[in-house]
Formats: C-alpha cells, structure tokens, sequence
C-alpha cells in the first residue's frame, strides 16, 4: 500500500519514471546500495522524529548521523526518534521505506545540508524494495520540504 501512495503522489508531480522496483531488499542503507550499486552515502536516508509541533522527517545522506547538538540548536528540543513499531502510524510508510512521497498530512520534511555532496541521491519509494532516482534539485522540488538544514555530524 505505501508503495501505491508513493508511486500515486511521485505520478501527480511528474516523476513517475524515477521510481525503481527492486528484486532485493533495499531496507537498509547498506541493502539499497547493495542493490542499486551506488555508494552508501548516495541513498537519502530518511529519518523520522517526533517533535512538540507534530512527526518531522529529515532526508539525510546515507552514512550521515545526527548531531545532538545541531538538531537541538535547530529544533530546541532534544531529538527523539520516532519508535520502530509506531513509525506507519505516525508517517504512513512503515521502516524500511519510509521516504517523503505519499506521506500523513502535517509531517514536515526537511532535507539536510549532507546530501548536497551528491548530484543524485535514492529515497525510498514507500516499501523496503523500492528507491527513487532524483538529482538534488529534483528531490527539492518533489519533497514538499521546508527547506535545507544542517543537523548531521
């Protein structure tokens, strides 16, 4: 089903023909490189946290880490990821694919300044065998995103 509402919300923008169904599990970071044969760092993880203004999403690339420090001086509060098993609740997409495509109404996203270091970066596509190929500047324009930030190490 995520797939579906991914795919559905990718084809109203125009970017149908970017979404890449995979044989292999692309669960992962280090699967969905695996998998499409790119560098770790090349996949836009997309990490989900609550906040006290509602769930948030931030695209990072696939080897960054939060940096405490810089997503408190941000956010003014203290990272708190969302849990495993409440992650579809909250999202709409379950772990694994969870990406920006097809999302709950009023989940902000947010894209972080380390995917700046590739030209074209992978997000999910709503399920753990899926990926989306987008340059930087088209994943700016079909995340919704509230903008770029600098959160990671």
């Amino acid at each position: 089903m995520s797939l579906e509402k991914a795919k559905k919300y990718l084809t109203e923008k125009g970017y149908a023909d970017h979404v890449i169904e995979l044989e292999e599990s692309s669960a992962t970071v280090q699967l969905a490189a695996e998998a499409l044969d790119v560098e770790p760092g090349m996949i836009a993880k997309t990490m989900s946290f609550l906040t006290e203004d509602g769930p948030i999403l931030i695209l990072t690339e696939g080897t960054a880490k939060i940096a405490n420090r810089k997503y408190k001086d941000y956010f003014h509060e203290k990272a708190k990821m969302i849990p495993f098993d409440e992650v579809e609740d909250y999202i709409g997409h379950a772990p694994g694919g969870v990406c920006p495509f097809g999302i709950k109404d009023g989940v902000k996203v947010y894209l972080d300044e380390s995917l700046k270091r590739y030209d074209t970066v992978y997000p999910a596509a709503g399920n753990d065998h899926s990926a989306v190929k987008l340059t930087i500047v088209e994943l700016e324009e079909v995340a919704g995103a509230c903008g770029w930030i600098a959160v990671c190490k």
